[in-house]
């Protein structure tokens, strides 16, 4: 990595934020220990920054900011908290986002942002404060609501998370997955066998909305708030709970959005629309994946006789 260009090197700096031997380490992890692969990957995606200008998104806010508030409705995610180790905890909201309210550009760059702030402002923060590297999140999954018209989501999904496998790799410790229907456990089931070792060992789907195992990890105070407690059910929030993660006013949000706009007031010149980021071929196997889970989805929908988005 020494011997990369003077740009590569530059953002290699964004990225590993003083602890280069970490970041090696996460890339050497996604490609199973080998070297030379692990070195490519990582070079393709400083590539990738530099060529998506992914450097400067916190300094591209999501205008006008009623824009960014339909975003935070339809694209559930925020930060609940931290667990007892200093892990910052975000929780996704996966069965009632619906990104319907903005071009797939918007939340792509929504996405890369989230991920931006988490690896140049929180983490360092929380790295500075307990006196160590923290380098690594947990997530918690709640697939209330999750129905068969999720298929048509999957173009978005395999978006996002193409760039997070070749770009922000093993940045995740622990999945927990919450709040399960139907739909989900019988997809996990033909997924499940089709993954990595590595990555099997990262998914935990808990009973109920996982209150007890996550107070295990956690206080009550950072429990996404579709966790804490029995049959709570619901993802959706409406817009002025401050404790529901998602939404725009939650802490969290507020201050990341602040954030942006306040790194915009130096530039000069701030670009107006979406930030079109060219998203990686996915890896074959993730694509198998994904052709996996459509199948099993309509094979659900068949058996119902339908697959209009009836809940199963």
């Amino acid at each position: 990595m020494e011997q990369v260009e003077a740009p590569l090197r530059r953002t290699f700096q964004n990225v590993h934020q003083g602890y280069p031997k970490e970041t090696l380490l996460r890339f050497l992890k996604a490609r199973e220990w080998n070297v030379s692969k692990a070195h490519k990957m990582l070079v393709d995606s400083l590539n990738w920054r530099i060529q998506n200008e992914i450097d400067s998104v916190l300094e591209r806010p999501i205008v006008p900011v009623d824009l960014y508030r339909s975003i935070r409705d339809t694209q559930l995610v925020g930060l609940s908290g931290y667990t007892k180790e200093g892990l910052p905890v975000f929780a996704i909201g996966v069965g009632q986002s619906t990104y319907d309210k903005a071009s797939v550009h918007y939340y792509v760059q929504s996405h890369i942002q989230i991920n931006e702030y988490r690896d140049r402002v929180i983490l360092p923060m929380l790295t500075e404060k307990f006196g160590r590297p923290v380098t690594t999140c947990v997530k918690v999954l709640d697939m209330t609501g999750l129905k068969l018209s999720a298929l048509s989501q999957m173009k978005m999904l395999t978006s996002i998370s193409t760039v997070d496998d070749l770009n922000y790799p093993e940045k995740t410790e622990t999945y927990y997955v919450v709040n399960v229907p139907y739909i989900f456990s019988a997809c996990w089931k033909v997924v499940k066998p089709l993954l990595q070792e590595r990555t099997k060992k990262k998914v935990k789907v808990l009973h109920g909305c996982g209150r007890d195992e996550l107070l295990k990890i956690m206080d009550y105070s950072s429990l996404p708030h579709f966790c804490r407690r029995e049959g709570s059910g619901s993802s959706k929030h409406s817009s002025t709970d401050t404790d529901d993660c998602f939404s725009f006013d939650h802490p969290f949000h507020k201050e990341l959005y602040g954030h942006i706009e306040e790194q915009a007031s130096h530039r000069e010149l701030i670009k107006m629309g979406s930030l079109h980021v060219s998203i990686p071929e996915p890896d074959p196997d993730d694509a198998k994946i994904v052709e996996v889970i459509q199948a099993e989805f309509q094979k659900i929908g068949e058996q119902n006789g339908s697959t209009n988005g009836h809940k199963v």
